[in-house]
């Protein structure tokens, strides 16, 4: 099968799992204005869990819509939010500029609304809400989790990482993370340091380093550095984890 042929097949693929599991365009409240996002149901009148999706820094592209959407064939409301408003970057140039662009109040209450707005529909538990987030996505998890104590669960996917003990001790969920020990971003240093401060003050914290990866690494679309073995491992331990926490 050619390329072009395995990308139309995987469009295709996409969605259908989008229509299947009943992708809606949506508007909440946030601050004084709106935020937006795509949100997906899964079977089932519920009530169900629920995720909070954060895109990475090239914004809500087709990639978190199908990650979104396994989300809910796997039995969660999962909310995908647009952070950047309807902005996608095709370009690491114009996603740098989206990224900067953002300010991280205006992200991080975003996302809190978009828990307050899971936490009233009524196909959602609003006691097994979760978030997962790529990249700046994986950043603003970490971020969330600090301003949400409702949170239950957050998986961290080479996000940036806090390590000041006030702000991490306002943290409820339990957190997962997955990073590269080649990413210069986010290095082996960065993540031992986090997950010391985490269990320094007992707070649960679960975090693996895949020696090899660098940063993006379980996005297919980053040609040079996608690590198909350990984006399988990595999403494994994400599913395996949001299971135990927001299923049970």
């Amino acid at each position: 099968m050619n390329r072009a042929r395995i990308f139309l097949f995987a469009l295709v693929a996409a969605l259908f799992v989008a229509q299947a599991h009943g992708q809606q365009a949506i508007t909440f409240p946030s601050g004084d204005g709106s935020a937006q996002g795509l949100l997906y149901l899964p079977q089932g009148a519920g009530p169900h869990p629920a995720l909070v999706v954060i895109h990475e820094w090239w914004g809500l592209n087709d990639w978190v819509k199908q990650e979104a959407a396994g989300y809910a064939a796997q039995g969660y409301v999962a909310l995908a939010v647009d952070l950047y408003r309807g902005k996608v970057a095709a370009d690491p140039e114009l996603a740098h500029e989206l990224m900067r662009g953002l300010p991280q109040d205006q992200g991080v209450r975003d996302l809190v609304a978009a828990v307050t707005y899971l936490q009233h529909r009524k196909e959602v538990d609003h006691a097994r809400i979760g978030a997962v987030g790529w990249c700046m996505g994986g950043g603003y998890a970490l971020q969330l989790a600090i301003a949400d104590p409702a949170l239950r669960a957050v998986a961290i996917n080479y996000g940036a990482l806090a390590t000041d003990k006030t702000d991490l001790t306002k943290i409820h969920a339990k957190v997962l993370g997955n990073f590269g020990g080649q990413d210069r971003g986010i290095p082996p240093d960065a993540v031992h340091a986090f997950a010391d401060t985490m269990q320094s003050i007992g707070k649960p914290v679960n975090v693996k380093i895949y020696p090899d990866a660098g940063h993006a690494f379980e996005n297919p679309n980053n040609k040079a550095g996608y690590r198909a073995d350990d984006a399988a491992d990595a999403l494994g331990r994400i599913d395996q984890f949001f299971a135990a926490e927001l299923k049970h």
